[in-house]
């Protein structure tokens, strides 16, 4: 299943090995974001956080995980949130076959009427 994203903040999306290989503790990042219960998400082999209304504590964080060894891009990903509200995105990881799944790559976009 893939998770929706929301416009107007960014989302940072980590692969789930790369955040249980670091360590991360969920109340740590809740408290250093500001996150609500439904902005810190897990789906499949990712955790999506956001949208993140703070992006100095997000730029910290990101520098945080280098500094853990993590690589941007390659462990986590800050999707921008540069897309107009009458545009749904989705992020979903590449099933383990190496078929991709429901979302071609990372990100798709699907337009849907308003309701």
């Amino acid at each position: 299943m893939a998770l929706s994203v929301s416009p107007g903040h960014p989302t940072l999306v980590l692969r789930r090995a790369a955040y249980e290989r670091a360590g991360l503790v969920r109340a740590a990042l809740d408290a250093r974001l500001g996150l609500s219960p439904d902005e810190f998400r897990v789906e499949g082999a990712l955790v999506a956080l956001g949208p993140i209304h703070d992006e100095d504590a997000l730029g910290g964080l990101v520098a945080d995980l280098e500094a853990l060894g993590l690589a941007y891009f390659d462990d986590f990903f800050e999707l921008p949130s540069s897309w107009p509200e009458w545009l749904r995105v989705y992020v979903g990881d590449v099933a383990p076959s190496g078929v991709q799944g429901v979302v071609h790559g990372a990100v798709q976009g699907a337009v849907q009427a308003p309701q």
